[in-house]
């Protein structure tokens, strides 16, 4: 790696810190940060070049905020509310900044790609957790019950797509292109039921983003957890038959 300016021009990071390889990605970049968060990310990022900081320190403040999502929702009233969705904001920042430093300083590793895995899991599927110990009265434990099994729902789906780069490495086969044609179905069938979710993406409500604009839209409404449930088993089944019906075992990709 060439030796690298110690104050880049937002410029100079931009081309290196945020190349179509990243920006260009079908399914690993969110839209709020194609949206406004990569406009942003970069001012950030050259203030925390500037110390001594490391990619993973800023991951590791990622999976904090994350966690802090839930806690934010056990505050009553709408500033739970307000805080929890500045919060889902603020960790996707991190999530920006944190492989932007890494990509800089050519210190990409296992170790971050697990660490932001690991912080993604847990903040999502803590949420509807915190939702449900919010708004349930008492010892009413039913909406934690069916809030758990959302969870569980949310760390099978996110684990499905792991699990596909899992098994294409235990078969010794290369890492297949983020794009869309590759996690297209195969089946004319599929791929004509799957049309209408590119455009109304219900897949994405359990983003810690879209649960926390739900949860501040419909405030914080117990009915959230019970249409959830059935919402994410269609989504993890949906998932589960589009991902078997892809193209991601073949050799060739």
């Amino acid at each position: 790696m060439s030796e690298r300016p110690v104050n880049p021009s937002i410029a100079q990071l931009r081309t290196v810190c945020q190349p179509i390889s990243v920006t260009g990605r079908s399914n690993a970049e969110h839209w709020v940060a194609d949206l406004y968060l990569r406009r942003i990310s970069l001012y950030l990022t050259r203030i925390l070049l500037k110390t001594s900081i490391t990619a993973n320190a800023v991951t590791y403040l990622m999976i904090v905020t994350g966690l802090s999502i839930s806690l934010a929702l056990q505050i009553d009233g709408w500033r739970g509310v307000i805080l929890a969705l500045i919060l889902s904001q603020v960790q996707m920042l991190w999530d920006c900044c944190d492989g932007e430093i890494a990509r800089w300083r050519g210190t990409q590793s296992p170790k971050g790609i697990f660490l932001d895995r690991v912080g993604h899991y847990l903040t999502e599927a803590l949420i509807p957790l915190a939702l449900a110990n919010r708004v349930r009265e008492g010892s009413d434990y039913e909406l934690l019950f069916l809030a758990t099994l959302i969870s569980l729902l949310i760390v099978l789906n996110k684990g499905f797509n792991d699990s596909v780069h899992v098994a294409r490495a235990f078969s010794q086969l290369p890492k297949f292109a983020d794009s869309a044609s590759v996690g297209s179905p195969k089946s004319t069938m599929l791929r004509v039921a799957r049309a209408p979710f590119r455009i109304f993406a219900v897949q994405r409500l359990f983003h810690s983003v879209e649960m926390s604009i739900l949860i501040a839209i419909f405030a914080a409404n117990p009915n959230l957890i019970r249409y959830g449930l059935p919402l994410a088993l269609f989504v993890t089944a949906g998932h589960l038959i589009s991902i078997i019906g892809s193209s991601k075992f073949e050799k060739s990709r």
